[in-house]
């Protein structure tokens, strides 16, 4: 059986996080908060989790930019990133994603986003989907946390358990 990468965008980093402003995402009907982050993560339990760098950068904006604490969410936020750095388990360290900022990869990036802008779909998912597209290839199966349903298109599908014959 496949292992499950689960890799989060901003929307939900920021409900985890609680980043004022940023802390509920999705739609009136599927509304993520930071307890039903948590229990996503709990959930998965034999996941990896990863962090792409457009989720970095754009929480970090995020923070910079929020009102109350912003020491306090930075040093919250931080310690995700050290475990990241770290491969600290369950979370991958960013290494595994240095292929994507190859030369060759950016001038891929810029041959495709230009149509996906187009479409309303930033550069921070374009990069988050060639994360989902990296580990893919790699065997993984992936799940996008995020509140924003074109984004979570971009997630394989789950391996369905098959039930095995009594003998």
């Amino acid at each position: 059986m496949a292992k499950t990468v689960l890799i989060f965008d901003t929307s939900i980093l920021c409900c985890l996080l609680k980043v004022p402003g940023k802390d509920t995402c999705g739609p009136i009907k599927d509304r993520w908060d930071h307890d039903r982050v948590v229990r996503l993560i709990s959930s998965h339990q034999n996941s990896v989790f990863v962090l792409p760098l457009a989720t970095i950068i754009e929480t970090g904006n995020h923070i910079s930019q929020a009102t109350g604490d912003r020491f306090r969410l930075a040093e919250c936020f931080c310690r995700y990133l050290r475990m990241a750095a770290d491969g600290a388990e369950p979370w991958a360290a960013f290494s595994e994603q240095t292929d994507l900022w190859k030369p060759d990869q950016l001038v891929r990036l810029c041959d495709l986003w230009p149509d996906l802008a187009a479409a309303e779909f930033s550069i921070g998912d374009a990069t988050i989907k060639d994360v989902a597209e990296f580990y893919a290839k790699a065997g993984f199966i992936v799940e996008i946390a995020t509140g924003d349903a074109g984004l979570k298109a971009y997630e394989t599908a789950k391996e369905i358990a098959v039930p095995r014959r009594r003998q």
